[in-house]
């Protein structure tokens, strides 16, 4: 699939949507000189050949395959079998297992629409029998991308025209850049958008340049903007060192048990928060290409003074120690500094995943790219040319010669969630596009320690990532779904399944925090003294407990019979206690209540709640009351700043269909609000299939950074048209103590 500027999309092969565009690689024909010696440490070879946290063995993972970005000429070959299936769907408009008819007055068009979806999705699979759609976020990903390139002397003049082209196709007429789909404008966002046009060539004086000048002069200027745009500059000299918090590289030796240690952060934080402590200890200054003068309120004096907040807050006392970190950089032991880089460098490489990636995610390996290349790895050295390699990965192509940076790859959420949509949608369990799916999720299983292990030592490792490469940080919420979609397959090996859902469902009831619920990738991980240091300012840095993550485990231990595990009873105690007084629940990794309420709600019926029960009934009146006229439903991200925004937005495909999943697992199939919702889905489907879903309804950080997963408007609407015209995929499997009727 290619999205389109006004979020539609066409097709454009199998698997991925990106455009297998083939221009040279930021890396290619690079000359490096002597390589940077290899750190020496016990068991390293090569880039990274064994990673484990203090004092845990773990042998390293699986090798790198193909298959994590354009497709290469193996992976487009055809596939007899798999055009068997194609054949057959576009002859009879289903699928080879002819889909289970509709119960009888079962409203015309639904079944339809279902064949529709079914096909379509079928025909996304990739030949190794994964799916895996766009990532859509905001332009800074290509801002920072071509600066990265700057920095390192590799930018080339068809990665930068191309986007270029991106960015400017995302301006609005006001001159600036949204964070997502109709948002407001972001003040960081453009003016990282402004810096990548510059460098792409554009005049300040231009119309679109000097529109989007005025507004960021009007809006503060660069000393508004969040510290990783300013670190950004720094890099060029557009911005003072002295004028940025310090980030001591010594953090990397502070224990476990000490508050701010490096594993008090989210994986995410922890994985950029390490190199940018060697960046911000080197402070390094590229030449400038060109000023910034335009961008500061008053170029003479570019950092107005401020005042400190009072000494009583938390925020003035995290202030204060900024500035005694900053008296203790002039005095650092230089042995104890060296020796930390050094450790910094060595956490970094360790951590470096076999297709080149760090945490299969674009910005930690940008930084970590960056804090390498300053400790001494040349542009020819393993680790930084495996580095260089994968961020090309993150590049999609786009038919009008755009590239978009994606932030992240999705390829074994998309999976899970569209073995789901496919086998709710009535395709037989051994089909041989799901036992294909089965077969990939199944290879994808990580089976080494990681850093969730530092705080749950004893654990044996089991679960899957998110990512094609990301053994270090397998995450709660894919193994759930993982679990619940390999539930659904008959696979011919079943003891290799049975095998591997054991090691997940025990590796996620060993990750459940203290409170009795899950966060998505650490135990535990509650600190609230990461969230108030002035460095962190980007975004969400912990990772505690949420409603949706926990919900999805609840569901999944449901179905492995294990409802009225004591475990699963202490998650369902917190979900119940987490209910908004308006009915819904907070969505952490989707947005937002009407995500959190349509994970929630067929948790609690999987578990045995019956439909009557107080919560649930508060829920579906909560999801009645916010159903928009057009019979769908749609919450906008502001819904995250602004509590009067909950359950309130456009409608979306994705949105309406997890309302609709919760209405149903609620028992309300012949209620209005469900008649109206499938209507709503059936109308909106386009001739192929396929919706249409510009906005934005996945979350990285709430509010801070927000994801369009193109696969989501497919897969979801799948699951709620299959679920209505087959009903729930499995009967409760256990009655909850709770569930009889208590609140």
């Amino acid at each position: 699939m290619t999205a389109t500027t006004d979020g539609s999309a066409e097709s454009a092969g199998a698997g991925s949507e990106s455009t297998p565009g083939a221009p040279p690689p930021g890396t290619a024909g690079l000359t490096a000189g002597p390589a940077a010696p290899t750190p020496a440490w016990p068991g390293r070879a090569g880039p990274r050949a064994e990673y484990a946290p203090p004092g845990l063995p773990g042998p390293l993972g699986r090798p790198w395959r193909p298959g994590t970005g354009r497709p290469t000429a193996r992976e487009t070959e055809r596939d007899p079998a798999r055009d068997t299936i194609r054949d057959t769907v576009r002859e009879t408009g289903r699928s080879t297992a002819d889909l289970p008819r509709p119960p009888a007055g079962t409203r015309p068009g639904v079944y339809e629409a279902a064949a529709r979806a079914t096909r379509n999705l079928l025909d996304r699979q990739d030949p190794e029998g994964w799916w895996k759609g766009d990532l859509e976020t905001n332009v800074t990903m290509d801002a920072e991308d071509l600066l990265l390139r700057q920095f390192l002397g590799i930018r080339d003049e068809a990665t930068t025209r191309a986007a270029a082209l991106f960015i400017r196709g995302e301006q609005r007429e006001d001159g600036t850049w949204a964070t997502f789909h109709g948002g407001p404008p972001e003040l960081s966002a453009t003016i990282e958008a402004y810096v990548a046009l510059r460098l792409a060539g554009d005049a300040p004086d231009a119309p679109h340049m000097t529109r989007a000048s005025a507004w960021i002069r009007a809006h503060g200027g660069i000393a508004a903007a969040r510290v990783f745009t300013r670190i950004w500059l720094a890099l060029f000299g557009w911005w003072n060192w002295d004028h940025l918090p310090e980030l001591p590289p010594e953090l990397v030796f502070l224990p476990a048990w000490v508050p701010l240690n490096i594993y008090d952060f989210g994986c995410w934080a922890r994985q950029t928060i390490v190199p940018l402590t060697v960046v911000s200890a080197l402070r390094p200054v590229r030449p400038a290409p060109f000023t910034l003068d335009e961008l500061h309120t008053d170029a003479r004096t570019p950092r107005p003074a401020g005042r400190l907040a009072p000494l009583t807050s938390w925020d003035g006392a995290f202030q204060r120690m900024d500035k005694a970190l900053h008296v203790y950089r002039r005095f650092a032991p230089r042995r104890l500094r060296k020796a930390a880089m050094a450790t910094a460098g060595r956490w970094i490489v360790e951590r470096q995943e076999n297709d080149g990636c760090w945490g299969g995610i674009q910005p930690p390996a940008v930084y970590s790219v960056i804090a390498l290349h300053l400790l001494g790895y040349d542009l020819g050295h393993p680790v930084m040319r495996a580095g260089l390699e994968s961020l090309e990965r993150f590049a999609v192509w786009r038919a009008d010669g755009a590239r978009m940076i994606e932030a992240c790859q999705s390829p074994v959420w998309d999976t899970c969630l569209a073995a789901i949509a496919l086998a709710d949608a009535g395709l037989r369990p051994d089909h041989p596009a799901l036992v294909k799916a089965a077969d990939w999720m199944l290879g994808e299983e990580i089976v080494r320690t990681g850093d969730w292990a530092v705080r749950r030592p004893g654990l044996a490792p089991g679960g899957w990532a998110f990512e094609f490469h990301n053994d270090t940080y397998p995450d709660i919420d894919d193994t759930a779904e993982v679990v619940l979609a390999l539930r659904r397959i008959k696979h011919p090996d079943p003891a290799r399944v049975e095998g591997a859902i054991a090691r997940g469902v025990s590796w996620t009831l060993g990750m459940q925090s203290r409170n009795g619920a899950w966060g998505a990738f650490d135990a535990d991980n509650t600190s609230p003294l990461p969230n108030r240091l002035p460095f962190c300012d980007f975004g969400e840095v912990i990772d505690p407990p949420s409603a949706d993550v926990t919900a999805h485990v609840v569901e999944m231990l449901a179905f492995e019979g294990r409802a009225g595990d004591a475990r699963t009873r202490r998650g369902i105690a917190w979900l119940l206690a987490e209910q908004e007084a308006g009915g819904g629940w907070f969505g952490r990794w989707g947005t937002n209540y009407v995500y959190g309420t349509g994970s929630v709600v067929p948790a609690l019926t999987a578990a045995g709640f019956s439909p009557g029960h107080p919560a649930i009934r508060r829920a579906v009146r909560w999801l009645e009351s916010v159903q928009n006229e057009d019979g769908g439903w749609g919450e906008d991200q502001r819904s995250y700043k602004d509590p009067s925004w909950a359950g309130k937005g456009a409608s979306t495909p994705s949105q309406t269909a997890w309302a609709l999943m919760a209405l149903l697992s609620a028992g309300e199939r012949e209620g209005k609000a469900v008649e109206r919702g499938i209507a709503h889905l059936v109308e909106t489907q386009k001739e192929d299939g396929t919706w249409d879903e510009p906005y934005f309804t996945g979350t990285g950080f709430p509010w801070d950074f927000s994801i369009n997963y193109h696969l989501y408007r497919q897969v979801f609407p799948l699951t709620a048209l299959g679920r209505y015209l087959y009903g729930e995929p499995f009967a409760a499997a256990g009655a909850h103590p709770a569930a009889a009727g208590g609140a």
